[in-house]
């Protein structure tokens, strides 16, 4: 197996609405998408929303319930120190739920939101990280 991902799936309780909310935050809809399955192109990685409960049953899962917390989040790295808050904002003016403010750690600043659905996201400054010509995440 390469190193690498293809797909993030998210298992949303209603994919219109969790659509809004990404689109709100400027992300294109895919034109393949369709009302069970939308994808969002994040620069060769494909974010896709299902309905929870299908999800769950494709993975064999007794119940689509989540529970706490789930110890993963997705996370966007940020170019400037002033676009960690900005990217919260903009979170919480689409509906999602601010879990932590921008606030500066040792490494830089971070700071949490979840989108409509609970699922966690980071938005993260560091000196460290490096962007390619295509914004791509240079490790």
């Amino acid at each position: 197996m390469r190193s690498r991902l293809n797909l993030i799936l998210l298992g949303v309780a209603n994919v219109a609405h969790a659509v809004a909310f990404y689109e709100a935050l400027g992300w294109r809809l895919a034109a393949t998408s369709h009302a069970g399955f939308a994808k969002f192109d994040l620069g060769g990685v494909v974010l896709g929303l299902l309905p929870r409960e299908q999800m769950a049953q494709d993975a064999g899962s007794p119940d689509a319930a989540g529970y706490g917390f789930g110890g993963m989040a997705l996370a966007y790295v940020a170019r400037h120190p002033d676009e960690v808050a900005d990217t919260l904002a903009a979170a919480q003016a689409a509906g999602g739920v601010l879990v932590k403010p921008a606030t500066r750690n040792a490494w830089g600043i971070a700071g949490y939101f979840k989108d409509p659905d609970g699922h966690l996201f980071e938005v993260v400054y560091e000196d460290g990280w490096v962007f390619d010509p295509q914004d791509n995440l240079v490790v």
